[in-house]
C-alpha cells in the first residue's frame, strides 16, 4: 500500500490589480490601514445615472504590463486578468514556461458579466456607422471566457483550462476547480477573477439590481452590518493567484504562502436572502469537513458584507450556525467596503487578504462600519493583531449562489 502524502494545493503566487493598490504589497498596505477609496465615479458616460458612487482602478496602464497585440484585443476586464496574472506569476519566481511543462499549467477564471466596455464601443459602431466599422475581435472580447483564453494563450500554458460562472461565489468556486486541479495531477493553476463593471451599458444592467446602493456620499454608500445598510457598490478589479503542488513548489524553492484546505458550495435562489443563511451555513460546513477543521479553529472569518439588511442577518445567523458558540467570538472583517464587491473579483480578492492577513499577523479593519448591530465581532477602525492559521472566506451572488473557502498558513498541515 502506498504512503505517498496526498497532493496538496498550495497559493505561492498573488496578483492584485483593485481600487486601492495595484500590487499585492500596495493592496495590503491599504487594507491593513483601513483605507476607503470608494468615490465618485468619473468614467465618461456615466454622469446622468443614478449609480454615483463605486470602487475604479486609477492610474493603471495595461501597457505597462501587456503587450499591444493583446490589449487591442480584449476589454478592461481581461486587462485586469492579465495584468494581475503577470505579477501573480512573478511573485510566485515563475518565469517563461518551459514548452516540455506547458501542459503542466492550466487556467481557470470566474466571471459575472464579460467584456461590457468593449461590447458597447463595438455596437454604438454598428448602429451608428454600419457593420464594416466594427473590429473583428468583437467576438470574442465581450465573451465572459476571454480572459482565460488570453491568459493561457499569451503564457503558453496548454494544461487544463476553464471558466467558472456560478455568479459572484464563482470567485471562490474557481480557487477550488483549480485545487481540485492540482490534487488530481497538475502542476500549477493560474486562478482568479477580475471585472470592469463600470462602463455605461454594464452599468444600466446593474441598476436592476435591487440590492445596489444609489447613496452619493462614499462614507455612508456601503455599510454592511449596521442599522444604515442601504446596498452594496461595485468596484472594478480583482486578483490572480498562483496555485501548484506543494512538493512541486518546494522542490523549486517557492514559499508556500497558504495552503486551499477546503471548499464546499450551495444554491438558494436570486436575492432570497433569508434562506441563504441555511445554504451558507451549509456551505460552511462543508468546507470544513473537507479541511478537517473544527469550528474553533477558525481565526478570522473573511464576510461577504453584502449592505442589504436581510442578507447581513442571514450572514450573521448562518456564522453562529456553522460554527456555534465562536461563530460570535471570531474576529470578522470585510476590507471590501472600502474599495466596493468587485462581483466574481470579491472573494479573490478576499482570499488575498486573508493570506496577507495570516503572513502578517494582522486582521485589517472594515472601513466606514462602526454600529455593528449584528452578533459578530466585526474588527473595525484599525487593524487588530492575532496569530492566524486559518481563514474562512465566504462569497454569495445575486443569484443565489452561495461559497465558503477554508485556506490554511503557508507552513500548517492540514490534519
Amino acid at each position: 500500500m502506498s504512503t505517498q502524502r496526498p497532493r496538496r494545493a498550495a497559493v505561492t503566487g498573488i496578483g492584485v490589480i483593485a481600487p486601492n493598490g495595484l500590487r499585492a504589497d500596495a493592496y495590503w498596505k491599504s487594507v491593513r490601514e483601513g483605507l476607503g477609496v470608494l468615490d465618485r465615479i468619473t468614467r465618461e458616460g456615466c454622469e446622468h445615472l443614478p449609480l454615483r458612487v463605486a470602487g475604479e482602478v486609477r492610474a493603471f496602464d495595461a501597457a505597462d504590463l501587456i503587450e499591444e497585440r493583446f490589449l487591442v484585443q480584449t476589454d478592461r476586464f481581461s486587462h485586469f486578468a492579465m495584468a494581475a496574472t503577470v505579477l501573480a506569476l512573478d511573485d510566485a519566481g515563475m518565469g517563461a514556461i518551459d514548452p516540455e511543462e506547458a501542459y503542466d499549467v492550466g487556467v481557470v477564471t470566474a466571471a459575472g458579466s464579460g467584456g461590457g466596455e468593449f461590447g458597447q464601443r463595438e455596437l454604438q459602431k454598428l448602429w451608428g456607422q454600419g457593420s464594416r466599422f466594427v473590429g473583428p475581435y468583437q467576438s470574442i472580447a465581450w465573451f465572459y471566457a476571454a480572459s482565460t483564453g488570453q491568459i493561457s494563450i499569451r503564457g503558453g500554458f496548454k494544461g487544463p483550462c476553464g471558466v467558472v460562472a456560478s455568479d459572484e461565489a464563482g470567485g471562490l468556486d474557481a480557487i477550488a476547480h483549480a485545487a481540485r486541479g492540482v490534487r488530481r495531477g497538475t502542476g500549477a493553476m493560474v486562478v482568479g477573477a477580475a471585472e470592469a463593471p463600470l462602463a455605461p451599458y454594464s452599468m444600466v444592467c446593474q441598476l436592476a439590481y435591487p440590492e445596489l446602493s444609489t447613496v452619493e456620499d462614499p462614507d455612508r454608500a456601503y455599510r454592511p452590518f449596521t442599522e444604515g445598510a442601504c446596498g452594496f457598490v461595485p468596484a472594478e478589479g480583482g486578483a490572480m493567484l498562483v496555485v501548484e503542488d506543494e512538493r512541486r513548489a518546494r522542490d523549486r524553492g517557492a514559499a508556500v504562502r497558504a495552503v486551499v484546505a477546503g471548499h464546499a458550495a450551495t444554491f438558494t435562489g436570486a436575492s432570497q436572502w433569508e434562506r441563504s443563511r441555511e445554504g451558507l451555513a451549509h456551505a460552511i460546513r462543508g468546507a470544513l469537513a473537507e479541511a478537517d477543521c473544527a469550528p474553533e479553529e477558525i481565526d478570522v472569518v473573511f464576510a461577504d458584507a453584502l449592505g442589504v439588511p436581510a442578507a447581513d442577518r442571514a450572514e450573521a445567523l448562518a456564522i453562529a450556525d456553522a460554527l456555534g458558540a465562536h461563530g460570535t467570538r471570531v474576529p470578522v472583517t470585510a476590507p471590501k467596503t472600502g474599495i466596493g464587491r468587485a462581483y466574481c473579483g470579491a472573494p479573490l480578492l478576499d482570499t488575498a487578504a486573508a493570506v496577507l492577513a495570516m503572513e502578517h499577523g494582522q486582521i485589517p479593519p472594515t472601513p466606514n462600519v462602526f454600529d455593528v448591530c449584528h452578533d459578530l465581532d466585526v474588527v473595525t477602525s484599525d487593524a487588530r493583531p492575532a496569530e492566524l492559521r486559518t481563514a474562512l472566506i465566504l462569497s454569495r451572488g445575486l443569484m443565489g449562489s452561495n461559497a465558503a473557502l477554508v485556506v490554511r498558513r503557508g507552513g500548517d498541515h492540514a490534519r
